[in-house]
Protein backbone atom coordinates (compact mmCIF):
# COMPACT_ATOMS: atom_id res chain seq x y z
CA UNK A 1 0.00 0.00 0.00
CA UNK A 2 1.37 3.43 -0.78
CA UNK A 3 1.42 6.03 1.64
CA UNK A 4 1.19 3.58 4.44
CA UNK A 5 3.34 4.44 7.48
CA UNK A 6 5.29 1.73 9.78
CA UNK A 7 5.70 2.14 13.22
CA UNK A 8 9.52 2.50 14.46
CA UNK A 9 8.56 -0.21 16.74
CA UNK A 10 7.11 -3.00 14.53
CA UNK A 11 8.89 -5.93 13.53
CA UNK A 12 10.02 -6.00 10.49
CA UNK A 13 12.20 -9.40 10.40
CA UNK A 14 11.36 -12.01 7.82
CA UNK A 15 10.69 -14.82 10.41
CA UNK A 16 8.03 -12.38 12.98
CA UNK A 17 4.64 -13.46 12.99
CA UNK A 18 2.36 -12.29 10.58
CA UNK A 19 -0.77 -14.39 10.99
CA UNK A 20 -3.98 -12.37 10.92
CA UNK A 21 -5.53 -11.92 14.03
CA UNK A 22 -9.40 -10.83 14.88
CA UNK A 23 -9.48 -8.08 18.15
CA UNK A 24 -7.64 -9.61 21.51
CA UNK A 25 -7.54 -13.00 19.99
CA UNK A 26 -3.77 -13.54 18.23
CA UNK A 27 -1.57 -16.59 18.29
CA UNK A 28 0.44 -15.54 20.70
CA UNK A 29 -2.07 -14.77 23.08
CA UNK A 30 -3.85 -18.53 22.38
CA UNK A 31 -0.40 -19.91 22.65
CA UNK A 32 0.48 -18.42 26.13
CA UNK A 33 -3.07 -19.03 27.76
CA UNK A 34 -2.41 -22.97 25.98
CA UNK A 35 0.46 -23.27 28.29
CA UNK A 36 -0.69 -21.85 30.91
CA UNK A 37 -3.58 -23.94 31.14
CA UNK A 38 -0.93 -26.96 30.51
CA UNK A 39 0.68 -25.40 33.67
CA UNK A 40 -2.41 -25.75 35.91
CA UNK A 41 -3.29 -28.98 34.46
CA UNK A 42 -0.29 -30.43 35.56
CA UNK A 43 -0.64 -28.68 39.33
CA UNK A 44 -4.16 -30.41 39.29
CA UNK A 45 -2.83 -33.96 38.60
CA UNK A 46 0.04 -33.51 40.96
CA UNK A 47 -2.26 -31.88 43.60
CA UNK A 48 -4.57 -34.99 43.17
CA UNK A 49 -2.29 -38.05 42.56
CA UNK A 50 1.21 -37.19 44.66
CA UNK A 51 0.13 -34.96 47.43
CA UNK A 52 -2.78 -36.33 48.48
CA UNK A 53 -5.80 -34.03 47.10
CA UNK A 54 -5.49 -31.04 49.27
CA UNK A 55 -9.09 -29.87 49.24
CA UNK A 56 -9.36 -26.21 48.30
CA UNK A 57 -5.84 -26.42 45.99
CA UNK A 58 -7.53 -29.17 44.19
CA UNK A 59 -10.65 -28.09 44.05
CA UNK A 60 -9.56 -24.34 42.52
CA UNK A 61 -7.03 -26.55 40.18
CA UNK A 62 -10.00 -28.37 38.87
CA UNK A 63 -12.47 -25.14 38.03
CA UNK A 64 -9.53 -23.58 36.70
CA UNK A 65 -9.15 -26.20 34.46
CA UNK A 66 -12.19 -27.20 33.10
CA UNK A 67 -12.99 -23.29 32.45
CA UNK A 68 -9.73 -22.65 30.69
CA UNK A 69 -10.49 -25.88 28.88
CA UNK A 70 -13.90 -24.87 27.35
CA UNK A 71 -12.94 -21.24 27.25
CA UNK A 72 -9.88 -22.54 25.08
CA UNK A 73 -12.09 -24.99 22.97
CA UNK A 74 -14.66 -22.19 22.05
CA UNK A 75 -12.09 -19.08 21.59
CA UNK A 76 -9.66 -21.61 19.65
CA UNK A 77 -12.96 -22.52 17.29
CA UNK A 78 -13.34 -18.97 17.12
CA UNK A 79 -10.21 -18.46 16.07
CA UNK A 80 -10.07 -21.44 13.54
CA UNK A 81 -12.70 -19.38 11.55
CA UNK A 82 -11.01 -16.24 11.72
CA UNK A 83 -7.99 -18.31 10.18
CA UNK A 84 -5.81 -17.40 13.46
CA UNK A 85 -4.91 -20.81 14.01
CA UNK A 86 -5.40 -24.32 11.39
CA UNK A 87 -8.12 -26.06 12.09
CA UNK A 88 -5.76 -28.95 13.08
CA UNK A 89 -4.70 -26.67 15.83
CA UNK A 90 -8.46 -26.08 17.24
CA UNK A 91 -9.19 -29.67 17.21
CA UNK A 92 -6.41 -30.33 18.92
CA UNK A 93 -7.52 -28.27 21.73
CA UNK A 94 -11.31 -28.83 21.66
CA UNK A 95 -10.75 -32.35 21.61
CA UNK A 96 -8.26 -33.73 23.54
CA UNK A 97 -7.67 -30.59 26.03
CA UNK A 98 -10.09 -31.71 28.38
CA UNK A 99 -8.16 -35.06 28.77
CA UNK A 100 -4.57 -33.06 28.31
CA UNK A 101 -4.13 -29.47 27.19
CA UNK A 102 -0.28 -30.48 26.60
CA UNK A 103 -2.07 -31.82 23.05
CA UNK A 104 -2.87 -28.23 22.34
CA UNK A 105 0.47 -26.83 23.78
CA UNK A 106 2.12 -29.10 21.27
CA UNK A 107 0.38 -28.31 18.18
CA UNK A 108 1.21 -24.63 18.93
CA UNK A 109 4.84 -25.03 19.27
CA UNK A 110 4.65 -26.61 15.98
CA UNK A 111 2.39 -24.75 14.46
CA UNK A 112 5.05 -21.43 15.04
CA UNK A 113 7.80 -23.78 13.89
CA UNK A 114 6.50 -24.58 10.76
CA UNK A 115 5.36 -20.91 10.05
CA UNK A 116 8.57 -19.76 10.94
CA UNK A 117 9.99 -22.39 8.40
CA UNK A 118 8.09 -21.16 5.50
CA UNK A 119 8.65 -17.49 6.24
CA UNK A 120 12.50 -18.40 6.69
CA UNK A 121 12.26 -20.43 3.01
CA UNK A 122 10.09 -17.65 1.94
CA UNK A 123 13.05 -14.80 2.88
CA UNK A 124 15.61 -17.31 1.52
CA UNK A 125 14.42 -17.61 -1.49
CA UNK A 126 13.03 -13.60 -2.29
CA UNK A 127 15.34 -12.31 -4.79
CA UNK A 128 18.30 -10.10 -4.08
CA UNK A 129 19.53 -6.99 -5.55
CA UNK A 130 18.19 -5.79 -8.93
CA UNK A 131 16.22 -9.15 -8.86
CA UNK A 132 18.87 -11.57 -10.28
CA UNK A 133 18.59 -14.97 -8.25
CA UNK A 134 21.81 -15.94 -6.43
CA UNK A 135 23.34 -19.67 -5.83
CA UNK A 136 25.29 -19.64 -2.68
CA UNK A 137 25.36 -15.60 -2.47
CA UNK A 138 26.78 -15.44 -6.65
CA UNK A 139 24.62 -13.85 -8.56
CA UNK A 140 23.46 -16.10 -11.51
CA UNK A 141 22.87 -15.21 -14.97
CA UNK A 142 20.85 -16.95 -17.57
CA UNK A 143 19.04 -20.44 -17.17
CA UNK A 144 21.40 -22.27 -14.46
CA UNK A 145 23.15 -25.71 -15.27
CA UNK A 146 20.13 -27.70 -14.61
CA UNK A 147 17.79 -25.46 -16.83
CA UNK A 148 20.46 -25.40 -19.88
CA UNK A 149 20.94 -29.42 -19.52
CA UNK A 150 17.82 -29.94 -19.82
CA UNK A 151 17.31 -27.54 -22.25
CA UNK A 152 20.05 -29.68 -24.32
CA UNK A 153 18.87 -33.35 -23.23
CA UNK A 154 15.51 -31.88 -24.83
CA UNK A 155 16.93 -30.39 -27.46
CA UNK A 156 18.69 -33.94 -28.30
CA UNK A 157 16.06 -36.19 -28.25
CA UNK A 158 13.70 -34.00 -30.50
CA UNK A 159 16.23 -33.88 -33.23
CA UNK A 160 16.73 -37.79 -32.89
CA UNK A 161 13.08 -38.12 -33.60
CA UNK A 162 12.97 -35.73 -36.53
CA UNK A 163 16.11 -38.15 -38.15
Amino acid sequence: MAGRRVSPHADTRPDADTRPHAGPITFGRLKWVSFTHSCIYISLLVCAFAIGKPEPLTDVLGWSHGLLWIGMSLTCITAARLRVVPLRLAVAVAVLGGIGPFFGSYEFVREQRRGAGESALTAANAPTGAGAPTVGGAAVSGPGPVAAASAGAVSSATSRRAS
